[in-house]
């Protein structure tokens, strides 16, 4: 897909966007903030609620877990009553869920109410990650989806350490979960009264169009203009003749194919991901280090993950998506193979140290990169059930990698669990040099 040159006083979607960034991040955001917030403090209170290590851990896996289950009725939603509406009610849920984990009277109540925040938060994702897919031009595509991508790791990233302040000024946990709810309600604000970007990239192809025919321009019917390019009706981008929305499951039927394959590939990427997140505390757990010596370190590793997140952007939109996402897999996948080396070492403190940097980079680099295959698999007219079905695998991806190593783990040993997420990352980079030219455009 490509996008029209418009004329010289027309904004365009480029400036569009810039201008109404706050509107177009600003609910991610929040919403991350909120939700970093009351990350860390889920198994605290699940404990205070009765709840012994394994239930604690299932309580809060149940933020996943929601997710999960949340991706494909947001497709279903934002395809249906549009992005604005779908993080408006998701808000409102969140701030029912956040009502019910302050006056929980049980371990049960508390455990849903962590779902429900889950299950909303695959509305705010998916519905900017449709409007960036359906807005979007090719051309700077990934470097607006890696924003959306850091914007989320800014959040999850400042959240603890708000976190921190609110418990040492007023000693309770339930004031970092009054916190989100003030989130929750500026969120809700900021999209029911703020300036619409979507209404405003709607009204773009309108006046490029009327620039089009006072210059002599014509639009020959068929989806595009009679010098070749393509054009758009409407709320949504053409190309061709305009085909009416499918349903979720028609569409995943449809798009069986790209799911079945880069889809996986995507889910390996997710997977190794979120095996970083585990294995590195459990490894100098294992080692023998202090938990300041474990968290320097992750935290190091975060750091420079979070400092690359808009490279990967860069990377992708001039060079291609393969040239960030090879290298991150490739990166992480030695990483993990590596370390897996190390344990018994006389300097395995040191190793842990350096392969934590090592995957902060790899992880750094594949910034943006799920959402960015996803836009440019989705079909353009109507993203969002396509949408809702790919987070669900790589979601899917993200959550099983865990419960894949505590079990490897159990079975075997630490350093096995590690080897076998270092494959993981080997094939997952096979497959994305296998399936990304067929199924991805080159910007």
């Amino acid at each position: 897909m490509t996008v029209p040159d418009l004329p010289p006083r027309s904004p365009g979607a480029a400036a569009v966007l810039g201008r109404f960034a706050p509107m177009i991040y600003g609910p991610t955001l929040l919403f991350a903030v909120g939700e970093g917030a009351i990350l860390p403090l889920i198994p605290v209170i699940a404990a205070r609620l009765g709840a012994d290590i394994a239930s604690a851990a299932l309580v809060a896996s149940a933020l996943v877990v929601g997710q999960l289950c949340g991706n494909i009725p947001a497709g279903y939603a934002v395809a249906r009553i549009g992005e604005r509406f779908t993080m408006a009610i998701a808000g409102v849920l969140s701030l029912l869920g956040v009502v019910g984990m302050v006056f929980a009277p049980g371990l049960g109540v508390f455990a849903a109410s962590v779902f429900l925040i889950g299950f909303c938060a695959a509305a705010f994702g998916l519905a900017r990650h449709s409007f960036m897919t359906t807005r979007v031009p090719l051309s700077f595509r990934a470097r607006a989806l890696s924003l959306l991508g850091g914007t989320f790791r800014l959040g999850m990233f400042l959240g603890p350490f708000l976190s921190a302040g609110l418990l040492a000024l007023f000693g309770d946990e339930t004031a970092s979960i009054w916190f989100f709810g003030a989130c929750l309600a500026a969120v809700i604000a900021l999209v029911l009264f703020g300036p619409d970007p979507e209404q405003a990239l709607i009204a773009e192809p309108h006046r490029s169009g009327a620039a089009r025919s006072a210059s002599g321009e014509r639009d020959t019917g068929d989806g595009e203009s009679d010098t070749g390019e393509p054009v758009t009706t409407g709320s949504v981008p053409v190309l061709g003749r305009h085909r009416p929305r499918e349903g979720v499951f028609r569409t995943i039927w449809r798009y069986r194919a790209v799911l079945s394959r880069l889809g996986v590939a995507a889910a390996s990427l997710s997977a190794v991901r979120s095996a970083r997140q585990v294995v590195l505390p459990l490894w100098g757990v294992s080692i023998g280090l202090d938990a300041q010596t474990i968290a320097l370190v992750v935290g190091v590793s975060g750091a420079i993950d979070f400092a690359l997140f808009y490279a990967s952007g860069q990377v992708m939109d001039r060079f291609g998506r393969l040239w960030a996402a090879l290298p991150a897999m490739i990166l992480m996948g030695a990483g993990f193979l590596a370390l897996a080396f190390t344990h018994d070492l006389a300097s395995a403190d040191m190793w842990f140290a350096m392969f934590g940097a090592v995957l902060g980079v790899g992880n750094g680099l594949s910034s943006g990169i799920l959402l960015t295959l996803g836009a440019d698999a989705a079909p353009p007219d109507d993203p969002a059930p396509f949408l809702g079905s790919w987070r669900t695998l790589t979601d899917a991806g993200g959550a099983l990698a865990p419960l894949a190593v505590s079990a490897i783990a159990a079975a075997a040993s630490l350093s096995v669990a590690a080897a076998v997420i270092g494959v993981v990352g080997f094939v997952g980079a096979g497959a994305f040099a296998r399936w990304v030219p067929r199924f991805v455009p080159r910007p």
